[in-house]
């Protein structure tokens, strides 16, 4: 792997390890349990970054493999719930196999490297041209994501990523 795109990958690992950990040691009710007015839960959200973002933009859009090709143009609102009868660790296992998947994608792409698949569906004026953009979008929406999930934990029982109550001097 290219150094730029190493660096830009070992951010997003981080990234990936807070969503992990700022989950640990959360209840299976906590984790189902909407705490915000919009209504989403700590799975759905790990449900929408494993489908829209790990599957999505990785072996979807990157690599355009047929398998993710039908999600290219699916209801993305659908993707922020978790199906009945799927367990909180079914969720936690099919996101980090998702993330390795991505990472098998990355490990052979090139910054400059074109998308294989661009859902024009989707985004019909707008487009990130090279794999660099989409992982540095990628990277903006995980971080952005994992200070949601760090608002809702400590809004749960007070935890942040950190550990404890970050104003405890």
């Amino acid at each position: 792997m290219n150094a730029e795109l190493g660096a830009l990958k070992g951010a997003l690992d981080r990234q990936r390890e807070h969503v992990l950990g700022i989950l640990e040691g959360l209840s299976e009710e906590d984790l189902r349990r909407p705490v915000l007015p919009s209504g989403w839960s700590c799975l759905a959200l790990l449900r929408h970054l494993t489908l829209d973002v790990e599957r999505f933009w990785f072996p979807g859009v990157i690599a355009g493999e047929p398998d993710v090709a039908g999600q290219l143009t699916a209801d993305a609102e659908a993707h922020w719930y978790v199906p009945e009868g799927m367990s909180a660790e079914e969720v936690f296992t099919d996101y980090r196999a998702a993330i390795a998947r991505a990472d098998t994608v990355l490990a052979t792409a090139a910054p400059e490297q074109k998308p294989a698949a661009w859902p024009v569906e989707i985004w019909p004026t707008w487009r990130l041209p090279d794999v660099r953009h989409i992982l540095i979008h990628v990277l903006t929406e995980v971080a952005c994501h994992s200070g949601h999930l760090d608002a809702v934990r400590e809004l749960i029982d007070g935890n942040t990523w950190l550990g404890g109550n970050p104003y405890d001097g």
